[in-house]
């Protein structure tokens, strides 16, 4: 799995010109899941992502976790973050789980991360054409995928 934390100052979800999902402070997360991911993956991940501690405290450092803030997530599907891009111009998807796979992980994605904050998780609609907009919060970006988690 992989997920691209952006911290933002507000983020939402359209599609078809609904809100879909909507949050102020918090994490707009950006979640890909390839086929070969597991439960594993998906708990230390949601563990990464819940107590990442990149909010500024009254020093200004990031020392912060989502909790510390009262933060939301604004959790969205992209297969594209596991696009190829080494041969040709045009990105191959084939390491993305397919919608059978991607599906029950995102939905248990979502029930973990409720369970973790205490929080109702906003959400895009899996596979549907969303508009996302967000107001990036510093900017901060982290990109963290769980094939590093045996590295650390």
């Amino acid at each position: 799995m992989r997920a691209v934390l952006q911290r933002v100052t507000e983020a939402n979800c359209r599609v078809d010109n609904k809100i879909t999902g909507e949050i102020g402070t918090g994490f707009l997360v950006l979640l890909g899941i390839e086929e070969a991911d597991t439960a594993d993956d998906l708990n230390w991940l949601a563990n990464k992502i819940v107590g990442m501690r990149v909010f500024s405290d009254e020093n200004g450092l990031m020392n912060k976790a989502l909790a510390d803030v009262d933060g939301n997530i604004l959790l969205i599907s992209q297969f594209t973050l596991f696009a190829q891009t080494k041969k040709g111009n045009r990105p191959s998807f084939i390491r993305a789980a397919k919608p059978d796979k991607a599906i029950p992980l995102y939905e248990e994605m979502i029930q973990t991360l409720e369970t973790l904050t205490g929080k109702k998780i906003a959400a895009g609609i899996f596979g549907a054409d969303m508009k996302i907009s967000l107001l990036n919060d510093g900017p901060v970006t982290v990109i963290m995928d769980t094939k590093d988690k045996d590295n650390h």
